[in-house]
């Protein structure tokens, strides 16, 4: 059973099934708790700064974001926390899957920054590759 699982959300559509299937992992294990990382990637803050003057409107515009998928385990009544971490996706996941006995990541096989993926890399398999747990991506 996987008691302490990692729901990576940036709030796209795939990151919004991926917190459906970390609910069917959690929903008959009374102990789960779900922990919900939104990573901060270091270009974008930068430009929420310069576009957005005040620190409220920027911290208001990620948690909405993440409004969905918190609705949808709320609605599961599953205990789950919500993680906010700056740095690259990729290794920023992997650093707090490895450092935090997580049991399995969940994580949705594309997000909003599709050019980056094509680029780089897939954050999905980054995070594949580099976690200590099993992975889950979900399409």
């Amino acid at each position: 059973m996987f008691n302490a699982i990692l729901l990576a959300s940036d709030g796209s559509n795939h990151a919004l099934r991926a917190t459906d299937k970390a609910i069917l992992l959690a929903k008959h294990n009374p102990d789960a708790v779900i922990t919900i990382v939104y990573i901060v990637d270091s270009s974008k803050s930068k430009s929420d700064v310069l576009h957005h003057s005040n620190p409220i409107e920027i911290d208001q515009r990620r948690k909405e974001k993440l409004l969905l998928t918190e609705q949808k385990i709320k609605k599961a009544s599953i205990a789950y926390e919500v993680k906010i971490l700056h740095g690259e996706p990729g290794p920023a996941i992997v650093k707090y899957a490895n450092g935090n006995n997580i049991d399995i990541c969940v994580i949705g096989s594309r997000g909003l920054n599709s050019l980056q993926e094509m680029v780089l890399g897939s954050v999905s398999h980054k995070v594949a590759k580099r976690a200590n747990c099993p992975v889950m991506i979900v399409k």
